[in-house]
């Protein structure tokens, strides 16, 4: 499960409060942010569009869902979607990417933004009082190996891994001591869905549908569970940048990344799409809602778009958009997330230093 920026917040408030915690406290300029500045705000004019770099996915019609007995509830049943042609990035959006698009027209990310007490209160209990403007600083989310082996299927064992940190951005994923520098073919991390939306506006493309996503994972096969087919991800040679080891207290390394890898490390599918399995979990355009494939099934809905609302049972009261693809941090102990039907959540104002996005376009 990946932790909302709502929870994490919360419970670093928390924390603060009750103990005083201040180690997460930065001195970095890039924590200094005199002034919020919303997507509303923050005017984005698109370059002309190029399908550089972007792959045609052929138009089909296929089953959306579970393939195995690894599947989640929220992937059944299976069901029938049609799919125009569309165009995707061959790869996820990079830090040089990103960084040309930031040069271009002076985006801020969420992670950068300043947080605003007003705003964060309302998703606290009645009465929590102002923690130290020290703490009130922007930041994002940071995944730490544990010390020993831990109990992953207990409620909330993610906040043993997941932390707050304080000057964690795009330019510093890890937090203000980490860098990007020479990592220009990184995928980009720390984006949240607003800021995946507004490079994708100024690329003059979008974020793809689950449906898309899904389809141009499979990479021409049917019912393959993997977007390489059918054979075990532990198996063979490595196929994709995931966790090998004792999730999250061992990592054996063996397809040779600790983090996240290169572009274009492992061979592409079908389609010749890198990554759909691993390195960087990837922003769908769609709101996330557990049941919304029994809805389709219901009604036999066969187009490619996604619900008009979000709900998550675990957490009822926060909106969440949907990802696809894993990241470097799955395992089949955990959540097999490179499997091509896996479905994943965040809420929208979250940024991990697992997750990214790649674009697509309709064809012009």
């Amino acid at each position: 499960m990946i932790p909302t920026r709502h929870y994490s917040i919360s419970f670093l408030f928390s924390v603060a409060i009750l103990f005083g915690v201040s180690a997460c406290q930065s001195n970095s300029s890039d924590t200094e942010v005199t002034q919020k500045r919303p997507i509303e705000e923050q005017e984005i004019t698109s370059k002309p569009f190029s399908s550089e770099g972007m792959v045609l996915i052929p138009a089909g019609t296929y089953e959306m869902g579970g393939d195995n007995d690894q599947a989640d509830a929220d992937e059944y049943p299976k069901h029938t979607v049609e799919i125009d042609s569309f165009w995707m990035d061959a790869t996820e959006v990079t830090n040089a990417q990103f960084a040309e698009f930031v040069v271009a027209t002076g985006y801020q990310t969420i992670a950068e933004r300043p947080i605003l007490w007003e705003d964060i209160k309302k998703d606290l209990p009645p009465g929590t009082p102002k923690p130290p403007d020290s703490i009130l600083q922007p930041g994002a989310l940071v995944f730490t190996p544990t010390e020993q082996p831990v109990n992953i299927k207990m409620p909330g064992a993610e906040q043993q891994w997941w932390r707050w940190q304080i000057g964690a951005n795009w330019k510093h994923p890890e937090g203000p001591n980490s860098t990007i520098e020479g990592k220009e073919n990184y995928p980009v991390v720390q984006i949240a869905w607003e800021d995946a939306i507004a490079y994708a506006e100024w690329a003059g493309k979008r974020l793809p549908t689950e449906a898309e996503w899904e389809w141009a994972a499979r990479g021409g096969l049917e019912n393959n569970i993997y977007p390489w087919g059918d054979e075990d991800i532990n198996q063979g040679e490595p196929k994709a940048n995931f966790w090998q080891g004792l999730f999250p207290y061992q990592n054996t390394e063996k397809d040779g990344f600790v983090g996240a890898a290169p572009i274009k490390s492992f061979e592409p599918n079908g389609y010749g799409l890198y990554d759909m399995a691993g390195n960087v979990w990837e922003w769908c355009a769609d709101w996330y809602k557990n049941d919304y494939y029994k809805e389709k099934a219901t009604l036999n809905v066969k187009v490619a778009i996604g619900p008009n609302s979000s709900f998550d049972p675990a957490e009822p009261y926060i909106p969440k958009k949907s990802m696809r693809g894993g990241s470097f941090l799955c395992n089949d102990d955990y959540c097999s997330g490179y499997r091509v039907a896996r479905r994943m959540k965040s809420s929208p104002d979250t940024g991990l230093n697992h997750a990214g996005f790649r674009c697509v376009a309709d064809v012009r």
